[in-house]
């Protein structure tokens, strides 16, 4: 390990793509030496490149996370513990509280994540969502999708990035995604997954994402996602190309939907689709943003959410370290590359130009040569992202899907759909 006398801050696991790279600069940036806790440092390039300190161990093991930072706490003394990644907010935040460091509620956390009863929770308090059941079989799925009627959403009781939500329109469908879901054992971190999986109505309207911290609204983003019957992020706005009563709307929504769930500390994220009867939320998440939408929250608004998550699980001040930096944009947005078909990655071009293009805030590719890439409607169909500014909505958007196209992801060896689908 690092043997200067910084104090630690740990990470448990990380986004492989994304923010998870900046919470260890951000760290770093506030005078303490990120170490990332991992099971696999493998998944993770940035930390060779970055020389981040790693720990390996098993990190669904909370009593051996929590023997790893008290050791650290030991070692130089330990300023926090966070995580970007969706599956280990909950068993950081409690890693924190047992060694008496600042956190969020891990209860409340790990209620959260659990869809079912998210759900049931956000109901009791008047909140609107769609409407939904959680089932365990097939059968049951079917009689949901009925009673709802169809098209009906299908998704697990817990997950992230799209993974395994699908949009089923008749019964045929919703029997196959029903019994596809419930066969899995495990998820794509290859933790066990519970058996559970929710069937609710289909939402039409807008999407978007609130993102709060410390129960305060920081900006409302617009959402663009790939075609049915999955919703698979494509692209973000920031902000919402909406008018301020219906941005004001949707801020106050998502924090009913917190205050329901005994969550306001630290960032969150709510995904919200606005139907014709007003906000609807779909999900909220309590941790801060993927997507690169932190990115494009800061070239937007100058307010550095990466920074001030880490700020705050080190009980550190979160106003920014620097008084002075570039001046927001106003306007910014991301598009990511994505795949469109299975296969090895054999070189990967382009980058350059697209860094180069005007308005490119970060140009960079989501994958390596020599990886595997299968098509899985998820997140990690995203090979590349790009965050553009511009003097609007319209400008950032197109200045960022024209970088995004000259990112070439050149692919050989495509392997068959049914393994492609494999790791749903």
């Amino acid at each position: 390990m690092n043997t200067t006398t910084a104090r630690w801050f740990a990470l448990l696991e990380s986004n492989t793509t994304g923010t998870g790279r900046e919470f260890c600069a951000a760290a770093r940036a506030r005078g303490m030496r990120p170490v990332l806790l991992t099971r696999d440092p493998d998944r993770y390039p940035y930390v060779v490149e970055d020389a981040v300190d790693t720990l390996v161990l098993d990190t669904a093991d909370l009593a051996a996370v929590v023997e790893a930072c008290q050791g650290l706490a030991d070692d130089a003394g330990l300023a926090g513990i966070a995580s970007s990644s969706e599956y280990f907010v909950a068993d950081a935040a409690r890693a924190a509280a047992r060694l008496g460091l600042p956190t969020a509620d891990g209860d409340a956390i790990a209620r959260c994540r659990a869809k079912d009863l998210q759900r049931a929770a956000l109901a009791d308090h008047g909140v609107p969502v769609p409407s939904w059941t959680a089932v365990s079989d097939v059968a049951a799925a079917v009689r949901v999708a009925e009673t709802i009627g169809h098209p009906v959403i299908l998704k697990p009781v817990s997950g992230s990035g799209s993974n395994g939500v699908r949009l089923c329109a008749d019964t045929v469908e919703t029997e196959d995604w029903a019994r596809r879901l419930l066969s899995r054992t495990t998820d794509e971190r290859g933790n066990p997954v519970v058996p559970r999986i929710l069937v609710e109505a289909a939402i039409d309207g807008p999407e978007f994402s609130v993102e709060t911290f410390d129960g305060d609204v920081v900006t409302v983003v617009g959402k663009h996602t790939g075609p049915a019957p999955y919703f698979v992020e494509t692209g973000h706005d920031v902000p919402a190309p909406v008018d301020p009563g219906t941005a004001a709307e949707l801020g106050d929504t998502a924090l009913r939907a917190l205050k329901a769930l005994g969550l306001g500390w630290g960032a969150a994220h709510t995904e919200i689709r606005r139907s014709a009867e007003g906000p609807v939320v779909i999900e909220v998440n309590p941790r801060l943003a993927g997507g690169m939408i932190p990115v494009a929250v800061r070239a937007a608004t100058g307010t550095d959410l990466v920074d001030a998550v880490i700020a705050r699980a080190a009980g550190q001040d979160t106003a920014p370290i620097t008084a002075s930096g570039p001046r927001a944009a106003a306007h910014a947005a991301v598009r990511f590359v994505m795949a469109a078909d299975a296969g090895v990655v054999t070189a990967i071009g382009g980058v350059e130009d697209a860094a180069a293009s005007t308005g490119v805030v970060v140009a960079a590719p989501g994958t390596a040569v020599g990886r595997q890439v299968r098509i899985t409607h998820s997140f990690q169909d995203r090979l590349g992202c790009v965050v553009a500014t511009g003097p609007d909505t319209a400008q950032a958007g197109f200045r960022a899907e024209s970088a995004a196209r000259l990112i070439r992801i050149e692919l050989d060896e495509p392997v068959t759909p049914e393994e492609g689908n494999g790791g749903r």
